[in-house]
This record gives C-alpha cells, structure tokens and sequence, in this order.
C-alpha cells in the first residue's frame, strides 16, 4: 500500500514519517482481543509512540496512557482521556500536584519517594492510587542501555530495599524487565517475581507489567502471555495492567525519504534527506539496521550503497544496502517500522528541519496531520 501511494505521488515531499491506520487498527484489535479474553487493561506506552492525532482511534481499543514524565502525563490526560498512569525514577516537587490531579495510578521508584509524597496524595481529593516499582534482578536483555535490571540500576526497589513497613497506602507493584521480547520471556520474569515479591501481592490490587511485550509480532505466543495474566490474576486476585508502547504501532509506519546526492568514497555513498542522528536516532542507540523496502544486504542485490544523512557527524550512517537498480538524486527510499521510537526521539540537530507527519488512511487517501519548519527549530532555542 504504502509503496503503491509512492509511486503514484512522485512529487510527494519527504522526509516524512507515514502512519499506516489499516496497520495500526490490526495490532490494536490484537490487543483489545486480549483485554476482552482476560479481563487485563493494556495502557499506550507514549514514551514509544505519541502521535496524539490518532488517540481518539487507540482510545476505541485499548484503556488508556502511561506516562514517563509529566508532559507525558498532560498528553495522555488531554488527548486520550482514560486511564491516565505515570512511572518516573524521581518526581520534581514542582510537578506533583498536577501529577495528583491528572494521573490515576502513580508510581514510585523508591520509597522515600513514596513516603516524601505519601501525606499530599492520602490527602487529596482525587486520590490516585499508588505502586512501588520492583526490581527483581532478572532479566533477558542483551543491551545494558535498555535492560533496567543490570547491575547497579537505578530502576526499581530490590527485595533487598522493599520496605514492607511503608505498605500504607500502596496499593500495587510495577515491574519492567523486558524489551521487544516474546511471551517466553515474560512466564520465567514472573516466576522470579512471584518468588520473591508473592508474599506482597497478596494484599496488592493490581500488578503491572510494565512493557517490552512485542504482542503484535506475527510469532508472539498470544496463549502464554493469557497464561501468565491469569496466572497471576487467579492467585492473587488481583488487575494485572500491561503497558506495550512498541506493540501498538509496531510495523504500522514508515519515514520515506529522498536521495539527494550519490558520491563515491572507495564505495558509493548515498546522502539522503533522512539522518539516523536527528530521525532515527535508535539506529545509533541500540544499533540496528532498519529495513527498507525493496533493499537487501551489502551484495545482495546488484548496486551496493551506503546510506548517509545530510548532517556534517561522520558517523550519520544509516547502513549499507544493496538495490536491484541504482539510486539516483530524487530517488525515494521508504524505511519500516518507523512510528515507534522515531517521532518521540527525533531532534533538530545541525537544524535539520524535522520530517512531517501523515497517516495513510484505511481507505487508501493521505492525510497530512504536521508540517515543521524554521519556527519549529528556533522555539526550541534560545
């Protein structure tokens, strides 16, 4: 689909990252059919995905935001308008009333957190309910970047630190152990979980989660991941929450962008309007090699190119590719996977301008929600 709209577009303006709805609608129907099957609630990860526009479609599927932070937590409360949670390793004095106010889950990554705050929010009126985050020290993630559990992590309390004598007025437990992993993952996380904090969640009203759960993946075991929910709700009694922020627009958005120039440097070299540093920056972080459609790897396919963005870091690669035809100056390239992580984290390095937003609807037309330009770059500045 995504392909056919290029082709018929050849002046399309790039770069611009494309939410494909008919995608996006699949993988929430994936996860309302869980909900609807365990009686769960799956909360939107805005820190993965953010694209307000489309709330008022997720807000049909799923039960509401969590929230990194209180911008966040504005985003979800104002655009959303459900079940509004909020986790941040420490929360600022200046933010938590509006934090009371607007979030009906708050959760704290240590106790002396929970006990600076714990009087305002037994308190208040709105009365939000409160967690603890746990550390359980297990988890399968390669990359220490993303894995919360490493050694020396500042996520989460340990068995060791749970104060069992600050209880009053929690009324959950919140763990995160796990990235873009398989139900598999989850049912030995849980294990470790029961084993070490069981004897808590026996007075708990829920448990969350956290996120990591690639649910939409074709070869995710939706039956173990109900399984494990059920697990957990049948022994204890309680509401088990899961906050996937990648599995809600995982392969439903792409950043097509535009070859500007091909030099050659022992190899050919692609320059494109897109840049890793500034649109993808994940592609440095983690790294990893997006896939782009109709592309293979080095020698693959008959013409070999690296591809590089148009910021002066040397190191603004993107990946080598190979193409069954050459790329020339005007060529498109369109980039998958791309709504999750992109749009969240891309800046304005360099002041390269910031690609714009559309969504290809599911009736085959083309809306573009978002332009930016100079204005964009210098409010960010001083």
């Amino acid at each position: 689909m995504i392909e056919k709209f290029i082709m018929e577009n050849p002046e399309f303006q790039t770069p611009c990252y494309i939410l494909d709805e008919k995608k996006l609608i699949k993988n929430l129907q994936i996860l309302q059919q869980i909900q609807n099957q365990t009686g769960c609630k799956i909360l939107l990860a805005q820190k993965a995905f953010s694209m307000f526009s489309v709330y008022p479609l997720i807000k049909k599927y799923i039960s509401g935001t969590t929230a990194s932070g209180i911008f966040e937590a504005k985003l979800g409360f104002e655009e959303m308008g459900k079940e509004n949670h909020i986790f941040a390793p420490a929360y600022p004095d200046k933010d938590m009333d509006e934090i009371i106010r607007i979030c009906d889950h708050i959760v704290f990554n240590s106790f002396s957190q929970w006990n600076k705050y714990r009087d305002k929010i037994i308190k208040s009126p709105d009365s939000p309910e409160c967690g603890i985050r746990i550390n359980p020290q297990y988890s399968e993630i390669e990359t220490d970047i993303y894995n919360p559990c490493f050694s020396g992590s500042r996520m989460g309390v340990t068995l060791e630190n749970f104060d069992d004598t600050a209880l009053e007025g929690i009324s959950g437990l919140h763990f995160h152990t796990m990235c873009e992993q398989n139900s598999d993952t989850l049912e030995r996380t849980i294990k470790v979980v029961d084993e070490k904090f069981g004897r808590y969640l026996k007075n708990m009203k829920w448990i969350n989660f956290g996120g990591g759960h690639h649910i939409t993946r074709d070869d995710y075991d939706i039956n173990k991941l109900i399984s494990c929910i059920n697990y957990f709700q049948d022994k204890y009694n309680l509401e088990v929450y899961l906050e996937p922020g990648e599995a809600v627009a995982l392969n439903a958005g792409y950043l097509v962008s535009t070859v500007l120039d091909v030099v050659s440097n022992e190899i050919d070299i692609a320059i494109l309007d897109a840049s890793a540093a500034c649109h993808m920056p994940d592609v440095l972080e983690m790294p990893y090699r997006p896939y782009i459609v109709d592309s293979g790897k080095w020698n693959e396919k008959q013409y070999n190119y690296r591809l590089g963005g148009n910021t002066c870091l040397a190191g603004d690669i993107i990946g080598d590719y190979s193409f069954n035809k050459p790329l020339l100056p005007g060529s498109k390239l369109i980039f998958c996977d791309m709504a999750i992580y992109s749009m969240v984290k891309n800046n304005t390095f360099n002041g390269i301008p910031l690609p714009s937003i559309g969504i290809l609807k599911e009736s085959g037309g083309f809306e573009l929600v978002k332009q930016f330009g100079y204005e964009d770059f210098k409010n960010r500045l001083s």
